[in-house]
């Protein structure tokens, strides 16, 4: 019963529990009724990691014959992989951009629904032993410094923010995605980078945020959808219903995550 990912997690919080013993009315109908069963296979961006994990605990306590599994990676790797041919059931990516490219290629059904938005943050090691004060300080050869692959949202994201601030960086490792990007921030290998707020936040006392205006406005929507030809169709329809209901917005927020407003 117990569905794991591909890649690493994290332990899941009491939230979980407590909001699928709350559940109640059109929510409780999302969440379903335990009918479904089977591996349901989530292909996610790599910032969803710790929430779509509470999220999974939730939907398999609801429905204890089934299994989630997820593929956690960049947005645009995912589209590719699932455009290629790799089974999957739900795609949850970190821009509208990125899900675009999946419509174009035939592989999600429907219109995908946007559930989530995040904003990035300037984010440093304990300590901030680089001294970082602001954005400027991605423009400093001495400073160790790493941002999101211009590929992927977080690095789309970026060079819009740092655009708009006058910023030229100097770049020492541009990473696949958000989660390779926080591990070399957490552990010290660089100075600063911009992640998103919800991994900063999951990563706790590891890193230092350092706040600057106007940052907190520039955000990307994370649409999702079902994907064509979805192994376990039935139940991937009733993850995305859970995500999209009040228990699984509960959960968002609770990471960090803004409302997803539509579109």
């Amino acid at each position: 019963m117990v569905g794991r990912r591909i890649g690493t997690g994290l332990l899941v919080t009491a939230i979980a529990a407590t909001l699928a013993a709350c559940g109640g009315g059109d929510d409780d109908a999302a969440a379903g009724d335990g009918a479904v069963g089977g591996e349901v296979q989530v292909f996610a961006a790599a910032s969803l990691t710790d929430v779509f994990e509470e999220v999974a605990t939730v939907f398999e306590e609801a429905h204890p014959d089934a299994d989630v599994t997820f593929n956690f990676a960049g947005s645009s790797a995912l589209v590719t992989q699932v455009a290629e041919g790799a089974p999957a059931d739900v795609l949850a990516t970190a821009s509208p951009g990125t899900m675009d490219d999946a419509v174009a290629a035939d592989v999600v059904d429907g219109s995908p629904e946007v559930f989530a938005r995040n904003a990035l943050v300037l984010a440093v090691p304990a300590g901030n032993p680089g001294e970082i004060a602001g954005l400027d300080g991605l423009a400093d050869g001495e400073r160790f410094v790493g941002l999101c692959a211009d590929d992927v949202p977080c690095g789309t994201l970026a060079a819009d923010v740092l655009a708009d601030a006058g910023v030229t960086p100097s770049v020492d490792t541009y990473e696949p995605d958000v989660r390779s990007l926080l591990t070399k921030i957490t552990s010290g290998e660089l100075d600063a980078g911009l992640v998103y707020r919800t991994d900063a936040q999951a990563a706790g006392d590891d890193v230092e945020v350092i706040e600057v205006p106007g940052l907190a406005e520039q955000t990307t929507a994370y649409p999702t959808s079902v994907v064509r030809d979805a192994p376990n169709t039935e139940a991937a329809e009733l993850f995305v219903e859970l995500v999209l209901s009040d228990e699984g917005q509960a959960i968002l927020a609770e990471a960090g995550f803004q409302a997803g407003g539509g579109g």
